[in-house]
This record gives C-alpha cells, sequence and structure tokens, in this order.
C-alpha cells in the first residue's frame, strides 16, 4: 500500500501514540511520519521519542523537542510547559539528546515538504487565520505541505480562480486537486479542538488524497501518568476536554 502515515504533536502521550500505531498498522500502513514534538507535557517522553526516531520514515523536531535539547530558551514557553520540559530533560539520556540535537524542524529535500510550524518560521508560527494560510502557501516550494504545531487539523487550498478556500476535514478523505494545498494532521498526544481522540492522518500520493484519522485511546491512563509523575494537573485536566 502507497498510502503513509502523518503523525504529530505526540507530546510524550504513550497511551496515544500505541493507539494511533496500532490503527496505522490496522490498515495496512506500513510507513509513517512524524511532524516533530515527539515529547513535553506527557510523562513517557523518552519512550514516544523513542518510538518516532526509530519508526518514522521522515522525523521532525519541533518546538518543545528542542526545548527539551537546550536549542531554544525555557523563557519562551508556558509556565506549565517549561516546567515539564525541565522534568523531560532530566528523563532522556544521551542517545536521546544526541537524536534531538540532530533533527530539524522542517525537512524540504523531499516532497512533500515537512515543517513543524511553517515555511515562514518552522518553529514557532501558528498557522490558524487564512493570512497566516496564505502566507505559508505562498511561501512552500512545493504544492502540498504539510504542518504541525497547532494541535487543530485543518486543509487549506489556494488556486487562482477560486482563492483561498478553508477545507473541511471530518468528511473523509480530500482529494488533493488544483492549486495548492496546506493540511495539518492535528495531534496525536494533545488535541486542542474540543475532541479528545488523538488526531492523523493518511496520505496516499498515488491517489492524490489525504483523510485526518480521529483514533480513541486511554485518556484517563494518559491523564493518571501525568499526575503520578508530579507534572501540572491543567496537562491531565486538558486531555479529557480536547483543548
Amino acid at each position: 500500500m502507497t498510502a503513509i502515515a502523518i503523525l504529530s504533536d505526540v507530546h510524550g502521550n504513550l497511551h496515544a501514540l500505541e493507539a494511533v500505531l496500532e490503527a496505522v498498522a490496522g490498515r495496512g500502513i506500513a510507513r509513517w511520519w512524524c511532524l516533530g514534538d515527539m515529547v513535553g507535557y506527557g510523562a513517557f517522553p523518552a519512550e514516544t521519542l523513542a518510538a518516532c526516531v526509530a519508526g518514522a520514515e521522515r522525523c521532525l523536531a519541533g518546538n518543545h523537542d528542542l526545548g527539551a535539547a537546550g536549542r531554544v530558551p525555557m523563557a519562551e514557553f508556558s509556565d506549565a510547559a517549561a516546567v515539564a520540559l525541565a522534568w523531560t530533560a532530566e528523563r532522556l539520556d544521551d542517545d536521546a539528546m544526541r537524536a534531538l540535537a540532530r533533527l530539524q524542524p522542517q525537512d524540504v529535500d523531499s516532497s512533500p515538504p515537512l515543517y513543524h510550524a511553517s515555511p515562514r518560521d518552522p518553529v514557532w508560527e501558528y498557522v490558524l487565520t487564512p493570512r497566516q494560510a496564505e502566507h505559508a502557501l505562498v511561501d512552500s516550494p512545493r504544492p502540498l505541505t504539510l504542518v504541525g504545531h497547532t494541535h487543530m487539523a485543518a486543509a487549506w487550498n489556494l488556486t487562482g480562480a477560486d482563492g483561498l478556500r478553508r477545507i473541511r476535514v471530518d468528511q473523509g478523505a480530500i482529494a488533493l486537486g488544483r492549486g495548492r494545498w496546506l493540511v495539518n494532521p492535528g495531534s496525536v498526544g494533545q488535541p486542542r479542538d474540543h475532541d479528545p481522540r488523538a488526531s492523523w492522518a493518511v496520505f496516499d500520493p498515488e491517489n492524490e488524497t489525504i483523510e485526518v484519522i480521529r483514533t480513541p485511546y486511554d485518556v484517563h491512563g494518559a491523564q493518571a501518568a501525568i499526575r503520578d509523575a508530579g507534572l501540572p494537573r491543567l496537562l491531565a485536566d486538558r486531555l479529557g476536554e480536547g483543548r
């Protein structure tokens, strides 16, 4: 099967990652890419990082990965995120840190180009508004671009005839027709669209389609692990609300 699973923003949530990888395998998909933020927030950073680095065919570093590795300042993060990153860094061994040191927030050498955040700023920019989406589409070197970071699945299409359109991602596979496309698969480990299920996507380059998938997982188990680790409680609470 030519399809490729697109995962992003796992954030140390091993319960969610395992459920998604099981769903990926259940669809007969052997290849997957990771758009970054494997660590941060969740209670299993070493495990999720190892799984992504070993299993993903293409793998990016997100802003939280860079923060854990000391490649961006902790001052750039919210208080809860900084606490979680400090805790995370203490639990990553030398091999994990070496992996984080070599990964980049973008991969533009293959098609489609991958960015953790956006083509303009692959580390920090949240592509949420039509203006931000249009900038990203214009700045990208290819017709299809994949991004993460916002924790919300989205698809945007830009054509000369119709201009910019936001395409619904909850109605099955999207045909990647004319124009330029920007697609975000959402977050595996901390969705923020008020749906607590893990979010990821299936990209079929042969048939030129992409589909956002939602996969239930053991949210209560992930929440309990965060609380047991002594991490900020809000990081556990938000998983149940998908925010």
